[in-house]
Formats: C-alpha cells, sequence, structure tokens
C-alpha cells in the first residue's frame, strides 16, 4: 500500500495505491479478498471497502442455504442441476455458465470448509441436504439451521480480520470509478464516512461485490444497504448492464401490517419441509396455479400469492408450518422461529402471514465467470452481476453458490494476471479527481422522504405484473425525481449518494422492463401475456447507446 496526498490546483485529497480493491463485504467480496490474499503475492496489498461494517450485507441474511453438488451427496449430479436451473431460468440462464459453476461447486465449498464455514451435519458427521422449489433432489446446504448466510459470512469475516495482507476500510463506500482516457479502471474515488471527506484509491483490478438493489422496492427483505451502487457505478462508468428487468420477488415475507417495509424472510426451505400455503380461509391454494403447488419456482409461486391477495383484497395471505412438526421446525428453523415468537407467534401452531417482496436483482453488470466486465481493470462478481446464471428467474440457493464460485475463479484469474497499479494519472481522470476537490453546495436533501416515494413508485408501477401505461407513469416520475436531485457526481453524504445510485438503478429496471414486449421468468407484463419463442437478453451500454435499453 502507498499513500499520501496529493495536492495541486483544487486537490487536497487523500491518496493510496492498492494491487486490488474489493468493494463489498459480503459472500462474494470477503472470499474474493481472502482467495487472492491466498493464492497471489501483492505488492501492495488489497483494499475491502464496506459500506457498514464488515459482512453486514444480502449475503448474511441468506435464511435457506446454498447449492452444493458434492461427492458427500451421490444422489445428485451436475447434469441434474444445471437441468433444474436452465429450466428456472425461463430460456435466458446460460448453460455453459451454469455448468461451470455446478461443476465447481465441490472444490468451492469444501475450501470454505477449510477456511473456518461450518455446514449443517448429521450425528454422524456427513453433510445433511434439503430440498428447494425448483429442484429435483435434495442438493441445499445449510448452516446454523436457517442461517446459511450468517454462517458463511461470520466464517469469512473471521479469515479476512486474520489476513495482514487485507486491508479493510469500513463505513466508507466507492462513489465513482477512475476511467482512464483510453477506457480502463484505474481505481476509485472513496467517500469516506467516518472522516467525511473523499479519497482517491488507485488499483489496476477493481472488483465489485456490492450485491442488489432490494432497496429501490417498498417491500424488501434486503437490509438498508441494498441500494444498487455496484451497478449505478458501473453503468456510469460506460459498463454493460444486463436483464435489470428481471427482479425477483420472494413469495413468503413476514407481513405482519401493510406498514411493515423491510420484511423479515421466511426461507423457502420452510416450504420444502412441507409447509402449505392456505388463503384467510385456512384453504390450501398452490394447486390452482401448478401443479408442483408450494415447490413451483419462485415467480410462479409469488403470482399465485399476489392474485389470492388482490382477488380477497387482503395485504397477505399465510404460511401454515405447522404441518412439519413441532420438532423438527425447532431444530432446522430457529431464526425463524425466534423472529416470529418476538412478533407474538408460535409457527409450530399458528400460520404466519406472508406476501411478496423484492428480494434479488437477477440483472447486473454484464460479466463471465472470471468476473471480468466490458471495462479492462473492472470486475464484477455476486449479485451485483449478472453471469447469465440465473436467466429471467433465479433457481433457489444458487446465488450463493455463484458468489463463492466466481469470487474462486475470479482470484484464479488475477494470479496470471499483472497486478502493478498504475503510477500516472491521465487527463481523464484527473477531470474526475477534480470535480470530487471542489466544493459543493451544502444545503441537504431530505433522502429519506426522497426514498420512500421512488420505493413507492416501483412497488406501485414496476412491481409483480407491470403494464405499458404503469411503466411509462414510473418513467416520468424517475425523471422528474431525477431532474430535482442536483447530485449527479459530487454528493454531501452517504444518503445522497444511495438515492443518487437508486435513481440510476430504478430508471435502469424501467427502461428494460419497457423494452421487454412479453412474459418471462419474473417479468410478467399483463399487456404482453406470451412468452417469445427464443429468449433473449435486454442491454444498456450507457456509452455507446445513450442510457438506452435494447434487446438482443
Amino acid at each position: 500500500m502507498i499513500t499520501g496526498d496529493i495536492s495541486s490546483g483544487w486537490w487536497n485529497m487523500k491518496y493510496s495505491e492498492y494491487s486490488v480493491i474489493v468493494i463489498g463485504s459480503g459472500a462474494a467480496g470477503l472470499y474474493a479478498a481472502l482467495k487472492i490474499s491466498q493464492q497471489i503475492k501483492l505488492p501492495e496489498g488489497i483494499l475491502l471497502i464496506s459500506k457498514s461494517s464488515l459482512g453486514i450485507s444480502n449475503s448474511r441474511y441468506a435464511q435457506g442455504g446454498i447449492v452444493g453438488i458434492v461427492h458427500q451427496n451421490p444422489d445428485d449430479k451436475v447434469s441434474l442441476h444445471v437441468k433444474d436451473t436452465l429450466k428456472a431460468g425461463a430460456g435466458l440462464s446460460d448453460a455453459k455458465v451454469t455448468e461451470e459453476i455446478s461443476s465447481a461447486s465441490d472444490a468451492v465449498l469444501n475450501d470454505l470448509i477449510a477456511n473456518g464455514v461450518e455446514f449443517d451435519c448429521d450425528e454422524n458427521g456427513n453433510l445433511t441436504f434439503t430440498l428447494e422449489a425448483a429442484h429435483s433432489v435434495k442438493r441445499i446446504l445449510h448452516s446454523g439451521g436457517d442461517a446459511t448466510g450468517k454462517g458463511i459470512t461470520e466464517g469469512l469475516v473471521k479469515a479476512v480480520r486474520a489476513d495482514k495482507n487485507i486491508h479493510i476500510l469500513e463505513k466508507a463506500m466507492a462513489v465513482e470509478l477512475l476511467i482512464s482516457s483510453d477506457k480502463e479502471c484505474k481505481g476509485a474515488i472513496i467517500y469516506n464516512k467516518q472522516t467525511d471527506e473523499h479519497e482517491i484509491v488507485y488499483s489496476s483490478a477493481v472488483i465489485i461485490a456490492t450485491g442488489g438493489a432490494g432497496q429501490v422496492y417498498k417491500y424488501t427483505t434486503n437490509p438498508s444497504g441494498a441500494t444498487g451502487d455496484g451497478i449505478a457505478l458501473a453503468y456510469e462508468a460506460g459498463a454493460i448492464i444486463e436483464d435489470m428487468e428481471f427482479i425477483q420477488f420472494h413469495p413468503t415475507a413476514l407481513a405482519l401490517s401493510p406498514e411493515s417495509q423491510n420484511r423479515f424472510l421466511i426461507s423457502e426451505a420452510v416450504r420444502g419441509e412441507g409447509a402449505k400455503l392456505i388463503n384467510k380461509n385456512g384453504e390450501e391454494f398452490m394447486i390452482k396455479y401448478s401443479e408442483k403447488k408450494e415447490l413451483a419456482p419462485r415467480d410462479v409461486v409469488t403470482r399465485a400469492i399476489f392474485s389470492e391477495m388482490k382477488s380477497e383484497n387482503s395485504s397477505n395471505v399465510f404460511l401454515n408450518a405447522s404441518v412439519i412438526g413441532e420438532e423438527k421446525i425447532l431444530k432446522r428453523f430457529p431464526t425463524i422461529t425466534a423472529r416470529c415468537k418476538d412478533n407474538g407467534i408460535d409457527i409450530t401452531k399458528q400460520p404466519i402471514p406472508v406476501a411478496p417482496a423484492a428480494h434479488y436483482t437477477m440483472g447486473g453488470i454484464k460479466a463471465d465467470v472470471e468476473g471480468r466486465t466490458s471495462i479492462k481493470g473492472l470486475y464484477a462478481i455476486g449479485e451485483a452481476a449478472c453471469t447469465g446464471l440465473h436467466g429471467a428467474n433465479r433457481l433457489a440457493s444458487n446465488s450463493l453458490l455463484e458468489c463463492v464460485v466466481c469470487a474462486y475463479e475470479l482470484a484464479d484469474y488475477l494470479s496470471f494476471t499483472s497486478l502493478e497499479t498504475p503510477k500516472v494519472i491521465d487527463e481523464g481522470i484527473k477531470k474526475m479527481i477534480d470535480v470530487y476537490s471542489r466544493s459543493i453546495s451544502s444545503d441537504e436533501y431530505d433522502c429519506n422522504n426522497l426514498k420512500l416515494k421512488l420505493k413507492d413508485i416501483m412497488w406501485n408501477n414496476v412491481g409483480i405484473i407491470r403494464e405499458e401505461e404503469d411503466l411509462i407513469k414510473a418513467k416520468l416520475k424517475v425523471e422528474k425525481l431525477q431532474k430535482d436531485f442536483k447530485r449527479r457526481r459530487k454528493c454531501l453524504n452517504q444518503a445522497e449518494y444511495e438515492y443518487r445510485n437508486m435513481l440510476t438503478v430504478a430508471s435502469l429496471i424501467i427502461q428494460c422492463a419497457l423494452e421487454r414486449k412479453e412474459s418471462r421468468g419474473a417479468h410478467c407484463r399483463s399487456d404482453y401475456r406470451n412468452t417469445d419463442e427464443v429468449g433473449k437478453h435486454s442491454f444498456v451500454d450507457k456509452i455507446s447507446n445513450k442510457g438506452l435499453c435494447y434487446v438482443e
């Protein structure tokens, strides 16, 4: 690491150089930093940036588990997992990518175990597997019963903190990528919340692992930090963004009241263990929508619940977990049991009020399995990336697998790449630094209120069922919010940067939803109910296409 100050003209900013910058500290970012450190001798170390405390991310809140095609499970094989993933992906999952990620799972999951991550085992010490919707066999590994994300991230946080080659910067966020005149990523501008200052960080490898964008919707299972920061960063830098219309709404989030917006996830694994969806009269209804009933793909179950809520004029349906049996519920779902108990619900005896909520961003920064994007020196992994694994509808528990496999493969790729930090700040980057060196108006925006307005627009107009009139209405309203918000680049604080990024991501979702005139996977158009014969991807490339979405 090289540090110092740049003082020239308006510049007066902290400056540092690292061999690698990792932005985001969920499963993908933590594991990438750890594997890069373990595999590569780096002259100037790794900078790991976390917007909040280390490990607080979407990954941490993942409950059900992680897909594992491992030798300990003789009932499963890669070809079965690939088949299930492609079917769930509604024609947009990439078969080659899916096979690569599935084939790597055995080595990667065993490496996680070697690095201190613990998965649940039976009394003989053998890994235990469970079933989730749209999987043909039991292949889901879990940790702490229903706290798999927490188990993985806590194990990785411990390993990362012990690694002296990884420099951790908490309560900071990357706010703009340094793109040189020859269109290469050379680092980032960082806003450090602890010092309330901007910093320049130079590197030849910048990894975006910032997670998804559930917070652009009124109801979401995502934590408050899931504001699409990495996707917005990459888009503004000119990277290709893919399939942003595909937002997965998890069918079963705890719905205590219409006012409760950040909704606790009721894992799909509960339905995998036998729980039944019922209406307010206690009647099971999923057979009306799919022969697979509760184990249908997520988009099918979500629309079924949405339809029942609409027909009953209700804000929720119910999930009856009591049929699983008290002993198994308490052992398998301690986190869910405790959260419901805190809210006066005994799930061994009482049904759980549930409703859909925005859960996962299946589109994102176009990247391959090694994390390479359309910009040299910029990499993307985890939920912020779009590798082609999830297609139009993510198969349950594939997300954590994608996070760790792509982090593993990226580390391997970088081990054959020169990681010499750039020594010259060219004219293109000087202009960018100049923007962040200047003072801006101290007038603050009421970002909490502005975020709520945006979230309402997205939920009401770009939600589970979409149509042209609503999408155009959302487009005009978001454009008005963008026009009224003057901070297009430098902002005063984290809340303003998050709102800026949310506006960008919301606009991308709307544009791609308008462009896709069909219903496919998680994208359902009431005015275009049929699915086209040939599955095509949507792309947004700000530089060459002026921010317009197109389907190819």
